[in-house]
Parts: C-alpha cells; sequence; structure tokens
C-alpha cells in the first residue's frame, strides 16, 4: 500500500500540501493499494490494484499505535488506513475474501530510496506529458527514471490514461513491470550481495508487518518472486463500475468476484484454463497421512473466548491426534492460516480437507509441526466458511474481463498519456501534451 501521508520533512517536500499544516501525524490515506500473490508452487503471481476511488464498507478497527478507533462506516477504501494498516489490511480481505499474510507500507520518501536503490527503472511514454498536478514532465519515447522522477510517474493519475486513478493503476504496473524485468535481466535476485543491499534498503524505506521486518525475510520473498517467470506475473485492476450516488467515485463491477475467486483459489490467470498450480491442485485431495499421526497446535486469534477449543474438539473428534493442543495467538489474526514445518505439506493437506480450507489458507513456516491460528474470518463453526466443499474453478475469463491485464513481460508496452484536458497550466485547461509545448520553462522530470 502507498501512503499518502505527509508524516516526516522529506514528505512534505516531496508531496507538497504542508504549508498550512506542517509535517502531519497518522498514516494518510492509501492511494496505493495492491495486493499481490504469488502461487503456492511459485509458478505464477498475480498483482490487483484496487482503485482508491473504491467505496466501500470499513469495519470496526482500532489502531494498534495511536489508539484511533472506529466502529465501522461506508467510505472511500483508501481511508481505511487512518486506522492503521491492519485496518487497510481487514477492509481489503472484506471486501475480497483474499486472505492477507503480510503488508508493505511505502510513503513519498520511500518510494525516492527505492527507485534510487534499484539505480532507476525504463519506462516509455506514448506522447509528450506534463501532469501539472503531480510535475510529471516527459518527452515522448524511453526514460529511466529514480528518485523524484520516479515518484511523480507512479504519482500521475491526470497524465495518463482517462485522467482517473484508473489509469494511475495500469502506469503503475508498466513501472513494476520494467523493475521486475531489470532485476531478472541483471541477476540482482540471485545475486547474494546486490539482493542483501536491496532488503537492507527496503528495511530503512518500509514499513512492513512483523512477518516481513528483517533482512532475512525480505531476501526470502525476493526469492519466492525470482522463481515466477516474467511472463506469469499478471498484472490488473479491479473491475469497478460508476457509483450512483457520485460521478466522482467507483463501486466494485462486474467480474470483480471471479478475480478475487481467482486469486483466493491460487488459480493462475496466464493459462486459458486458469488451471489451479501443482500445489494448489493438491490441496483438494486426500492425503495419504492418517489423521491420527496429525496433532495440530490451534491458536485463537479472534475475540470470541473458547474458539480454539471448539475446532480442536472438532478436530480430534474426527480422529486427528490426542495431541492436539490450543492456545491464545500471540495477537489477533484477521486471517485464518495454517502453518506447516518443512516436508509436513501433505499433513497440513489433511487438516486443511477436514476443516474447508482453501489453499491460500495454508503457508510453509521455519518451525516444526502445524499451527492453525483462526481469525476474525472464522468466528464459529467447525468447517470454514464457504469450505465444505471444493470450490468451482473461477471463470478466468471473466476475471480479466475489464481488468486491464497484462505481464510483465510486455517490455514495449508505453503508457497511454490522456488525450483529453486532465490538467491546467495558468489556470487554462488543456491536455497533458499541450501542457508540455507550453511549459518550456520546465525542465524534464528525467533532466
Amino acid at each position: 500500500m502507498g501512503s499518502d501521508g505527509r508524516t516526516s520533512k522529506a514528505d512534505c517536500k516531496l508531496g507538497g500540501g504542508c504549508s498550512q499544516t506542517g509535517v502531519q501525524s497518522g498514516n494518510g490515506n492509501a492511494d496505493v493499494q495492491m495486493v499481490v500473490h504469488i502461487s503456492a508452487d511459485r509458478s505464477n503471481a498475480t498483482v490487483m490494484s484496487i482503485p482508491r476511488d473504491t467505496m466501500v464498507d470499513v469495519p470496526a478497527c482500532k489502531d494498534s499505535e495511536s489508539g484511533e478507533s472506529t466502529s465501522g462506516y461506508y467510505g472511500q477504501i483508501n481511508s481505511a488506513l487512518r486506522y492503521g494498516p491492519a485496518c487497510q489490511v481487514a477492509t481489503i480481505h472484506q471486501l475480497t475474501g483474499i486472505p492477507i499474510d503480510h503488508f508493505v507500507k511505502l510513503d513519498f520518501s520511500g518510494v525516492v530510496k527505492m527507485s534510487d536503490a534499484v539505480g532507476g527503472v525504463s519506462v516509455c511514454v506514448d506522447n509528450n506529458v506534463y501532469d501539472t498536478y503531480s510535475h510529471l514532465k516527459l518527452s515522448r519515447g524511453d526514460h529511466t527514471l529514480k528518485g523524484q522522477a520516479a515518484l511523480e510517474f507512479v504519482r500521475s493519475r491526470h497524465g495518463f490514461g482517462d485522467g482517473s486513478d484508473l489509469g494511475r493503476t495500469v502506469s503503475q504496473h508498466i513501472f513494476l513491470s520494467a523493475m521486475i524485468r531489470k532485476f531478472k535481466s541483471a541477476g540482482t535476485l540471485t545475486d547474494p550481495t546486490a539482493v542483501y543491499d536491496l532488503a537492507d534498503a527496503a528495511t530503512k524505506a518500509l514499513t512492513v508487518d512483523d512477518g516481513l521486518g528483517s533482512v532475512k525475510k525480505l531476501i526470502g520473498l525476493a526469492a519466492d518472486v525470482n522463481k515466477v517467470p516474467t511472463k506469469r506475473m499478471t498484472f490488473t485492476t479491479m473491475q469497478t463500475a460508476a457509483d450512483p450516488n457520485d460521478t466522482n467515485r467507483v463501486v466494485v463491477g462486474a467480474g470483480a468476484k471471479a478475480l478475487f475467486s481467482s486469486i483466493a483459489d491460487d488459480q493462475s490467470l496466464t493459462t486459458g484454463s486458469g488451471k489451479k498450480s501443482t500445489a494448489a491442485s493438491a490441496t483438494a485431495k486426500a492425503s495419504a497421512v492418517p489423521a491420527s499421526r496429525i496433532a495440530v497446535t490451534v491458536e485463537n486469534g479472534t475475540e470470541i473466548t473458547g474458539r480454539a477449543s471448539v475446532v480442536a474438539n472438532a478436530l480430534t473428534g474426527q480422529g486427528f491426534s490426542s495431541a492436539t493442543t490450543t492456545a491464545n495467538a500471540p495477537s489477533p489474526a484477521t486471517t485464518t492460516m495454517l502453518t506447516y514445518g518443512t516436508g509436513q505439506k501433505a499433513e497440513a493437506q489433511t487438516v486443511a480437507k477436514a476443516l474447508g480450507l482453501r489453499t491460500s489458507h495454508l503457508k510453509e513456516g521455519t518451525g516444526t509441526g502445524l499451527t492453525l491460528v483462526i481469525g476474525g474470518d472464522w468466528t464459529s463453526g467447525t468447517t470454514f466458511p464457504g469450505g465444505s466443499s471444493s470450490p468451482a474453478p473461477a471463470d478466468t475469463k471473466a476475471a480479466v474481463s475489464n481488468a486491464h491485464a497484462q505481464t510483465a513481460d510486455e517490455a514495449k508496452k508505453c503508457a497511454q498519456v490522456s488525450p483529453y484536458k486532465t490538467v491546467s497550466l495558468n489556470g487554462v485547461p488543456m491536455t497533458p501534451a499541450q501542457a508540455y509545448a507550453a511549459a518550456t520553462d520546465k525542465k524534464d522530470s528525467d533532466e
């Protein structure tokens, strides 16, 4: 998630808007939101952007740091970040049903630091462009952007597409695709020194959850990304429709549920059949490991007393080992997750089958044994909601329809400059290309 917060002098300088208020407190708004899913067998990945102007139900939340809370409301999805990153995650999970294991938050200065750390990112634009709001100014053609120029590119919403946040998500996908191609072609993600330096820079530029909060863990994430071929990385934007109550806002559109399901069910969007990955398909099959040999530590991550005991008793009632134990989770959990040790995937699949858990609720950990943390998405019953039977494959045609899907290997794809009068120069509305021609006194962003 990308925050528009001006919580430091650097962010104020880069983002502006602090002349009256000075450095601000709080988290700001999540003006960039992307759900990143890497398949269980690391053969494919999907990135889904959620437009910041989407109207949704925000659940009851409390920021663990500031103490600021809400009982829930209907509003723009990006506003949930005001109550902390966990609230933004909970809002996206409630909207999509997709389990979310980790979060990464990036502010203005973080974008600058990371683009500098990678040595710049090569992009192209199909026309001259000057976005008078983000200050991006580029001539038609290829450019290598880093530092503030990179920030101006990923922030520009008036310069590309139809001048809305939808156009911005597409140009952000072009930027990220180019960055991934650079990593892979340069061997950055396989060079121990280079990947360490990158991960070290990331720890200084990003805010992450505890599960990613070290150089070692970020290196592991980089290794997972490196396993996925660029042609199997799909970038999409959640389908939207005009909000009937506000022309400046959008609501979830047709096809979005299919996109959500394809991600939650670990289905690739780069195969015509929407075939699940090998690891995902295996979850639905009966395991050869007898239930009587499988013990599970069941932890309660909800606010409901006794949830762990209810699920643990259900497991032992189905013949699982009497060594199954219960405990309270170290911290509240939004999403139910079954973590298994190395070589224990078959045992985890047996537990998942018994409880109706989807593959996306399983992950390999660094320890031993099986630990099931029950989250806020499973507050009652002994079968996971919607998990009593294997779900039908999502309609991947519907999932990518009107989702602006592109893969990371599309090296020739240029950001499309808006043909509309989406910017203003000296009070005169004009197109970004017209603004470029008129602003002869302003240097290009990459000069």
